[in-house]
């Protein structure tokens, strides 16, 4: 008689869930939604969040609409492979901050049976992919994209338009230095910004040659 090879059904995996959007999207109220309901089911759910970033709170997850939970701030995705031992629930928000290492963090916690979800931008300010992401997405289980709504046209906003002058790819901020727009608002307002940016150029080079 043939026996087929044994399956081992006590063979327990997590899963990976990437929640992406722009700023004001609601990403992080998503987080804490699903951190909660874990909670509520009385299992042991740990929270992490880059070190760098405390906007609202040093040890506080909290979203736009100042919707909290407590969290652990760590420096590197390395520390949070330290600190989950033990949990049934893992919540990461802001990962696209996080190494390139967080990639290979929550795929090693989702083998060892833990439910990570992950709430992060899924592009920067130019519109590209941000950091780590686009891999936490391909590797993922389910990937949930929530949108903001743009404030220019009403339309949903899946851009994040930055407002100040700043170059820098990390640049933690609010409504003051970001805007969330659609499609077309914000190809249109990076062709102005662009505008100005030129035209301040040929203005500071027309002050110096009259110098």
């Amino acid at each position: 008689m043939f026996l087929e090879n044994p399956v081992n059904h006590k063979e327990q995996f997590g899963s990976i869930e990437v929640i992406c959007g722009s700023m004001f999207s609601g990403k992080t109220e998503e987080l804490i939604r699903r951190l909660k309901r874990a909670n509520f089911a009385k299992q042991k759910v740990e929270i992490f969040k880059p070190a760098i970033d405390t906007r609202y709170d040093d040890e506080y997850v909290v979203s736009h609409d100042s919707n909290e939970i407590r969290s652990t701030p760590v420096p590197a995705a390395a520390n949070i492979r330290l600190l989950a031992d033990g949990c049934d629930v893992i919540g990461i928000d802001e990962a696209q901050f996080f190494d390139d290492e967080i990639v290979s963090v929550c795929n090693d916690l989702a083998n060892s049976g833990i439910r990570v979800i992950v709430a992060g931008l899924d592009m920067d300010f130019k519109g590209n992919p941000f950091g780590p992401m686009p891999a936490l997405m391909a590797t993922a289980e389910y990937v949930t994209k929530v949108h903001a709504i743009c404030t220019r046209t009403g339309n949903l906003a899946n851009y994040s338009f930055r407002k100040a002058a700043s170059e820098d790819i990390v640049m933690l901020g609010e409504t003051q230095e970001y805007e969330p727009l659609s499609r077309a608002a914000y190809f249109n307002a990076m062709r102005e910004a662009e505008k100005l940016k030129k035209e301040s150029q040929t203005n500071t080079s027309s002050d110096h040659n009259k110098d």
